[in-house]
């Protein structure tokens, strides 16, 4: 009878200390082109015609960009694996950004475009997180959300950072070295 407690013991807890096989992937969706959502993809650009948001009353901004990134995760235990599956996005929201008439230059464009692209650069620091963690059943929920929470805020820090040195695009020349920092950043993923 020991016997028997102690294989059960044993097989309820091999989950648990199992190392997990890990699937992140980057969410392959289309949407509607009435969604208010987009997702990022590198040969594709923002156009002013994204940005359906209302202009913020006493804002001193001439745009506002609103994005960010997801995620979805499921976990699975068969034939003695942990297996986790996720799937990140990055997004823009079209009724969460917003430009004041009259003001959209191709260069106010750019320095929105290029806060969709922190959100993307941040989000695949988020996934170089997801693939080297050592996940198990235990702590998968665990270390999800403090990846997820420290990478948000990581985003939330760089674009401040953005916007702070740049004084919100006000500054070419440093817009300018932002524009070659994220370009080169794009081009190392």
């Amino acid at each position: 009878m020991k016997y028997f407690f102690f294989f059960l013991l044993c097989a309820v807890s091999l989950p648990a200390l199992s190392q997990a096989v890990v699937s992140v992937k980057w969410l392959q969706y289309e949407p509607a082109s009435a969604s208010d959502t987009v997702y990022y993809a590198p040969e594709k650009k923002i156009t002013w015609a994204d940005f359906k948001g209302t202009p913020e009353p006493g804002s001193d901004a001439t745009a506002i960009t609103s994005s960010g990134f997801g995620y979805m995760a499921g976990i699975k235990y068969k034939d003695g694996k942990v297996n986790i599956s996720i799937t990140v996005y990055c997004y823009f929201s079209r009724h969460g950004s917003w430009v004041i008439k009259g003001k959209e230059t191709a260069y106010a464009l750019n320095h929105e475009q290029h806060h969709f692209d922190v959100s993307y650069i941040v989000a695949n620091l988020f996934v170089q997180k997801l693939k080297t963690a050592k996940f198990t059943w235990d702590n998968y929920n665990e270390l999800l959300d403090k990846f997820y929470n420290d990478s948000r805020q990581q985003l939330k820090d760089m674009q401040n950072e953005y916007d702070g040195q740049t004084k919100n695009g006000r500054l070419p020349a440093v817009q300018e070295k932002w524009n070659a920092k994220i370009d080169q950043q794009l081009a190392q993923l």
